[in-house]
């Protein structure tokens, strides 16, 4: 047995490849580099969805078709946006998912990567006062979702969410993919399959940790001491936020493609803070290498996550409810890899619990 399912291969994708060891990740034939310097949504959404749905057309259609899936997503759960934004960002964002068709179309896939943009402005404008903005089916994504939140498709903030959403878009076997991928096997439909990735990614060892990155950061600012600080952390048994991951062994590359576009971001979103973030990740590497020198500590995806959805807009408590905007494109490709296999995912598991007396 490998604990955790450590190095078993469970399916075949042709949708990426994660190579911890040389720090790389490949998206379908393509760097991520590649993918984070250019590519749409749409873009991504053709990449991935290509050969799971027959009725996909060009980057027009997939632009024009998702518009039209915001508009039907708004339209659809209007009325309950006030008691969704209740329950907060993500809760709210999820319950808001399962009221959506279970189909496995590609109108119904489509709805799905629309919600989030949807729901999360709506929420978090909601829940300080101001009034939802209704999509614009004419605008591209990202666009359209940051105009949902602030009001203007400010272009800066646009590109860089749209770094954010391609780099996020797909990884591996992760915990939320393979969950998505075994409520796929069912037979279920991809609202279902997108909800089990959901509630995988919220737990904090997945998806949940971005947001703690600007705590830290705030808390080091406050005690203007960082080495101190983060040596005070490692040595009571804490956890440096973005940094360390279960594949890689070298440094996370989404890292690297998400740091680019801060720096590309930061004319707009105040040079001070990037300088101040890039000071404790040295830090926080120093610290790692001497307190922990037999493990491979490097800064991960989630450090520079949360410096560029701040700098965006969308407060620390929508952080992970935007990781699933993106990572939703990759969870659906994968629900109709799976699906189209046709095998129902089922382990098995060694039992040690006490014996019966079966003789008796």
């Amino acid at each position: 047995m490998n604990a955790g399912l450590e190095d078993v291969i469970a399916a075949q994708t042709v949708l990426s490849d994660v190579d911890g060891a040389a720090g790389q990740l490949v998206i379908r034939g393509h760097a991520l580099g590649e993918l984070a310097a250019s590519w749409s949504v749409e873009q991504v959404i053709g990449l991935l969805f290509d050969g799971f749905f027959p009725d996909l057309a060009d980057q027009a259609d997939v632009r024009a078709r998702l518009g039209t899936a915001r508009g039907e997503v708004h339209d659809h759960l209007n009325d309950l946006l006030p008691a969704l934004a209740r329950l907060g960002a993500y809760d709210g964002m999820r319950a808001g998912i399962a009221l959506l068709p279970d189909g496995d179309s590609i109108d119904d896939a489509l709805r799905l990567v629309a919600a989030p943009a949807v729901l999360l402005p709506a929420i978090l404008r909601l829940a300080r006062g101001d009034a939802a903005i209704p999509p614009d089916a004419a605008l591209a994504h990202a666009a359209d979702m940051i105009r949902m939140l602030t009001g203007a498709p400010d272009a800066p903030k646009v590109a860089a969410l749209e770094t954010y959403l391609a780099t996020v878009c797909d990884h591996g076997l992760n915990a939320s993919t393979f969950a998505t991928r075994v409520v796929a096997s069912t037979g279920a439909g991809l609202m279902s399959s997108a909800l089990a990735g959901l509630g995988a990614l919220k737990g904090p060892l997945h998806g949940g940790a971005p947001g703690p990155v600007i705590d830290m950061l705030d808390a080091i600012a406050a005690h203007g001491d960082a080495h101190a600080w983060l040596g005070n952390l490692v040595d009571s048994g804490g956890r440096i936020m973005g940094f360390g991951h279960r594949i890689y062994r070298v440094r996370d590359p989404r890292a690297d493609a998400l740091k680019a576009a801060v720096r590309r971001l930061s004319g707009k979103a105040g040079d001070a803070r990037l300088a101040f973030a890039e000071q404790v990740e040295q830090t926080a590497l120093d610290v790692l290498k001497a307190h922990k020198p037999h493990r491979a500590l490097q800064t991960n995806v989630e450090f520079y996550t949360a410096l560029l959805l701040e700098a965006v807009g969308f407060p620390p408590a929508a952080f992970t409810g935007v990781f699933a905007a993106g990572r939703m494109i990759g969870w659906l490709a994968h629900a109709r890899e799976q699906a189209m296999t046709g095998r129902l995912i089922r382990p098995r598991s060694l039992y040690v619990g006490p014996q019966a007396d079966l003789a008796a």
